[in-house]
């Protein structure tokens, strides 16, 4: 059983997946409540949305949900937003704050150990093994993470959440032609709106990567999933007509990102 699926292309932009899979092991299966096993909190159909849009591209995605590990969580259990709302590397709680395991099920410490070593330390190690190749490619490497999250959630963030939600941990994490391309991009965009470093400025995988000063930039990109989906509930179905709309806009994001990326490794050169 493969926890990591990974497409190798030749471009520098590689999209990152940690929270579009569903697998769930029966043995953790097993210990998740009826709130659990809905799942929810599933980054829905966003592997499918980014499908093809930069032909190129490389691919990197944990088919393991978020629930069995947080692939884009810190290791360490160090939160990414202190002081405010969020989850945690195995989640106690969906984004609504409703427990996901049975009551005495919840996992332990040698738990989480062992599901670091099982999952979340093989897609990181797929994630850097592709950085590499890519660098050494062009010199220059794109980790562009893909997310997507209902555009209400009290618990964690007020009122309702921008379409496009670019993260950059400030500007740390990219170069500012990069973020400034995806950026202009989202801000022109015709019935969207956009915010950069808003609520979401970067998880995980974008934080631990984004060094530019290596050659190697992230940028987060975390939809709002109305821009994508008929309802934000089950069955969480891919409306195509607003998948088709927003495909225009991603597709014209990645090749932005893109043909930055080759500008700035020429420009190194």
């Amino acid at each position: 059983m493969s926890f990591v699926e990974f497409n190798r292309g030749t471009s520098p932009v590689i999209l990152a997946f940690p929270h579009t899979g569903t697998l769930v092991p029966d043995d953790i299966a097993d210990r998740l409540n009826d709130e659990g096993r809905k799942l929810r909190d599933t980054d829905w159909h966003i592997n499918l949305l980014y499908g093809g849009l930069l032909p190129d591209a490389t691919t990197v995605r944990a088919t393991f949900h978020r629930y069995v590990i947080d692939a884009n969580r810190d290791p360490t259990g160090a939160s990414l937003y202190p002081g405010q709302n969020t989850t945690s590397l195995v989640p106690l709680t969906d984004f609504d704050n409703q427990p996901i395991w049975k009551e005495g099920q919840e996992p332990t410490e040698a738990n989480i150990a062992e599901r670091i070593a099982l999952y979340h330390r093989p897609y990181h190690a797929a994630l850097e093994a592709e950085i590499a190749r890519v660098k050494a490619l062009h010199g220059i490497a794109i980790v562009y993470d893909c997310h997507s999250i209902r555009s209400r959630c009290p618990f964690l963030f007020d009122g309702v959440l921008p379409d496009f939600n670019i993260g950059t941990d400030g500007g740390k994490t990219c170069a500012p032609e990069i973020e400034r391309a995806v950026a202009d991009i989202c801000a022109s965009a015709e019935g969207y709106n956009s915010v950069v470093n808003g609520r979401f400025r970067g998880g995980w995988t974008t934080r631990h990567y984004g060094k530019p000063e290596t050659g190697v930039h992230a940028i987060q990109m975390e939809l709002a999933q109305s821009t994508h989906l008929y309802a934000e509930e089950a069955p969480f179905e891919l409306d195509q007509g607003k998948s088709r709309r927003l495909s225009n806009i991603l597709t014209s994001i990645l090749a932005a990102v893109q043909r930055t990326a080759l500008e700035l490794a020429g420009a190194a050169r």
